[in-house]
């Protein structure tokens, strides 16, 4: 079990701590349990919004979202606000973009990023919410956390020291494509609005890769985490577009 508890040690709040240092191996290895701590999150989303139905949409949309970012600590977010600061900053330049990526410290540009991203959530579970369709908060998370195996499957690592490097250099490959599939199909469920979100979230990661290697030559961590929120947020509002379209069109 220590590549799931890297996980939820990795991308959650939760207070998790390894007997010892984990191998190469076992840290490519993690990457098979980030479906499932999305599904983990959207569980205690789902949990929240059943249980507390009676209090205003708007109020528990609010209360939702802060428990969103509460439950990963901020992290995904911190990688957006520096991903952002660095397209901007770096003025094309690859090794401009990386060394602004290491700076601890959030520009304007990464604040503006945060406070979009927060913003087309929060409106779009307000309209989730509004219609009730609590069992979609499960999809969002997992969605989000698909991002890296992605990533990582496709897309060379910059960095030589660190997490990512490991998990680049021992994925199991095959076991990230059929994870992945399997989650994808599970979209299904949702019948059409399910199928037309996973199709807008595969090409969000696709251009979003593009993108990646085309300024940087491949990922980081920061760019991963940048991945995960917008994906999540893109496939969230997504979903309420479709559904919107598809029963009023």
């Amino acid at each position: 079990m220590t590549p799931f508890f890297i996980a939820l040690q990795f991308l959650t709040i939760f207070p998790v701590q390894l007997k010892e240092m984990p191998s190469k191996q076992q840290n490519g290895q993690s990457l098979l349990f980030y479906p499932l701590i999305g599904l983990m999150i959207g569980a205690i989303l789902f949990a929240i919004a059943t249980l507390l139905h009676a209090l205003p949409v708007i109020l528990l949309s609010s209360l939702i979202l802060v428990v969103w970012i509460w439950l990963t600590g901020g992290l995904h977010l911190d990688g957006l606000a520096d991903t952002a600061d660095a397209w901007v900053g770096g003025f094309g330049d690859k090794e401009r973009t990386l060394k602004i990526m290491k700076d601890p410290s959030c520009g304007p540009i990464g604040v503006l990023s945060l406070i979009i991203l927060c913003l087309i959530k929060w409106s779009a579970l307000y309209v989730l919410l509004e219609k009730q369709l609590y069992s979609a908060l499960f999809l969002f998370p997992i969605l989000g956390r698909l991002a890296p195996l992605f990533l990582f499957l496709t897309t060379p690592y910059v960095r030589e020291k660190g997490l990512g490097s490991s998990i680049a250099e021992c994925i199991p490959k095959t076991g990230s494509v059929t994870l992945s599939a399997l989650c994808l199909v599970a979209a299904a469920y949702f019948a059409w609005v399910g199928v037309l979100t996973v199709m807008i979230f595969i090409g969000t990661l696709i251009y979003l890769r593009h993108k990646f290697i085309q300024r940087i030559g491949g990922i980081t961590g920061d760019t991963v985490g940048a991945s995960i929120e917008i994906c999540e947020a893109v496939s969230l509002m997504s979903f309420v577009m479709s559904l919107f379209y598809l029963n009023f069109s």
